[in-house]
């Protein structure tokens, strides 16, 4: 009986202790996409001191929805891992009060079984009516194990009394924090609301101005392809030089370093919203266009230092006009592209570790002293960044 009281037990409070785990991430998690909305939020607060609204303006709220709808889902989970160690604590409660009443019913029975062969043999008169000495031995042995096993059953009993008020305890603790949750829940979805009631605003507002907006996107769509244009010429400038050459082993480690850090590559800059990702996008006013990016952009806010995501070799430093500088840095096969950067720190030829500054994002000026970077992975064709960076 005391094994399988043990065991239920241990598995109760292990299944606990792998709960609170999950759930201490999921926590830890919203705390930081809470500071990421709340980083954003000065980003548009940018927006509101100016006064002007833009298609880069929704990219911010849009991220910030996203996230939002992140710290939902987050707090869903947290709540359904409260589920289920509460029904787990249920379940523990009624098992060890069932093992309570059997175990104070045997116990019962063992005092009443003792106090009634006392009355018909005391245990003098029992040990004393033995035959021979060794008889004798034995009955002593037999009363002192029978004494013993009464003492355990009481201690059995205690503990499993204190088990069942400390999961009781637990079990109240976690149906506080679930009602807890559940407000914070309907908080953040009351904000999420107010929020996307916002986006529509602002998307009707920028959508009166379609002819300026078309016309905004037409000069956009040139610069881009003026800048792609640019970064291709030099990438296959770097491709021909990496024919020529064989890798050396140096090279071809870090290559190999990159590639299985795939996915846990620190950002290019410290902080920032990604507003413009990967491939194809639909443009977010404008339903009927679609725009292609060969990257990702960041968009941050006053002087932000970029920083290379690995360690390599700067192989290209350029001006592109209508885009400041250009930074590559070679990882082996691999390529990062940085642009729209001024006040360069490196030079063509420099060998830089991870996380050094290259330079800092060009802030501008009219757009609410946000500033944004291009950032691009290549090994053979362009790769989706988003893939290679860490989650925030």
């Amino acid at each position: 009986m005391r094994q399988f009281i043990c065991i239920s037990c241990c598995i109760i409070i292990s299944t606990g202790l792998v709960r609170a785990q999950t759930r201490s991430e999921l926590e830890e998690q919203r705390r930081k996409t809470l500071e990421e909305i709340a980083y954003v939020d000065d980003l548009l607060k940018n927006n509101e001191k100016e006064r002007r609204e833009s298609v880069n303006a929704i990219n911010i709220l849009g991220s910030k929805l996203n996230m939002r709808e992140s710290v939902i889902k987050g707090i869903g989970e947290e709540i359904e891992l409260l589920n289920e160690r509460i029904e787990v604590n249920k379940l523990a409660i009624k098992m060890m009060e069932n093992d309570l009443v059997r175990l104070r019913n045997d116990y019962s029975k063992t005092i009443i079984n003792s106090f009634k062969s006392k009355k018909l043999n005391p245990e003098v008169v029992y040990i004393l009516s033995a035959r021979d000495f060794n008889q004798g031995y034995k009955r002593l042995k037999y009363l002192q194990q029978a004494s013993k096993f009464r003492r355990n059953e009481t201690e059995i009993i205690a503990e499993l009394k204190t088990e069942i008020e400390e999961t009781r305890e637990r079990l109240e603790n976690d149906l506080s924090k679930k009602s807890d949750l559940k407000n914070r829940e309907e908080i953040q979805k009351s904000i999420l609301q107010n929020e996307q009631q916002k986006k529509q605003k602002m998307l009707k507002s920028i959508g009166s101005k379609e002819k300026q907006l078309k016309k905004d996107l037409d000069e956009k769509q040139k610069k881009a392809a003026r800048i792609e244009k640019e970064i291709a010429k030099l990438i296959e400038e770097e491709k021909k030089k990496s024919l020529k050459n064989e890798l050396t082993p140096e090279q071809k480690l870090t290559e190999k370093n990159f590639y299985e850090n795939k996915g846990k590559l620190p950002w290019p800059v410290e902080k920032g919203v990604i507003t413009s990702h990967f491939g194809i996008q639909q443009h977010p006013v404008l339903k009927y266009v679609t725009e292609e990016n060969f990257g990702i952009e960041i968009t941050s806010s006053g002087k932000t230092v970029v920083r290379s995501i690995f360690k390599g070799e700067i192989t290209a430093i350029s001006a592109i006009p209508g885009s400041n500088m250009t930074v590559i840095i070679r990882h082996g096969k691999y390529m990062t592209v940085y642009n729209n950067l001024v006040n360069i720190k490196v030079k063509t030829g420099d060998r830089i570790e991870t996380k050094q500054e290259i330079g800092e994002v060009f802030i501008d000026t009219e757009i609410n002293d946000n500033c944004t970077l291009k950032f691009m992975i290549f090994e053979q064709k362009y790769l989706d960044p988003e893939i290679w960076i860490a989650k925030k």
